[in-house]
């Protein structure tokens, strides 16, 4: 027998035990991704499993970031970021930069993504749970190149990230007008 689950009820069970919530995100973000001395990890499954915030594309060939970026979160970030405006402690950004490749097609000159050449990694830190080079002003900051995935190249904050994010300091070091999956 089929029977109709009125959508208040629904929505409840749709947001049960079976999705984290935002306060949830921080003692995930922390016991997976981040160790106890701060150091942060590329998170493998961000692609195909966390919602694409939106892209961005540098073109000039000389420009620091030159390519083509994605830019990925948690779900529970994008429901914290919709409610609050803010994204919440715990928050993982990660923007993926790849090369730009081009060609005609039949629609005419196109451009779309090549191979992974970059990553940057942002860890939202409400606490200020590191004292380390690669944790200020609420994030940590993490650099990691397509030939070892592994390892932060990062040199920390100020010399690696702050320069390119400044303009965006407004917005919580977040440059959110290139993200439309943020907005209600």
């Amino acid at each position: 027998m089929n029977k109709i689950i009125p959508g208040t009820l629904l929505a409840a069970l749709m947001t049960g035990p079976l999705s984290a919530t935002a306060a949830d995100l921080a003692e995930q973000t922390y016991g997976r991704y981040v160790d106890q001395q701060g150091g942060i990890s590329l998170p493998q499954d961000a692609r195909s499993s966390w919602p694409h915030l939106g892209s961005w594309i540098v073109e000039d060939p000389d420009a620091p970031g030159h390519g083509f970026h994605d830019v990925y979160t948690q779900p529970e970030a994008v429901q914290g970021y919709r409610e609050k405006g803010v994204f919440p402690d715990g928050t993982i950004l990660i923007k993926e930069i790849r090369s730009i490749e081009s060609g005609t097609k039949t629609t005419g000159q196109a451009q779309w993504a090549g191979e992974p050449q970059i990553w940057f990694v942002m860890v939202k830190d409400d606490k200020g749970r590191f004292d380390s080079p690669h944790w200020d002003k609420g994030w940590g900051w993490a650099l990691y190149e397509a030939k070892d995935p592994s390892k932060n190249v990062s040199t920390s904050f100020a010399e690696t990230c702050q320069a390119c994010h400044l303009p965006a300091e407004s917005t919580g070091w977040v440059f959110t007008e290139g993200y439309p999956t943020l907005k209600k």
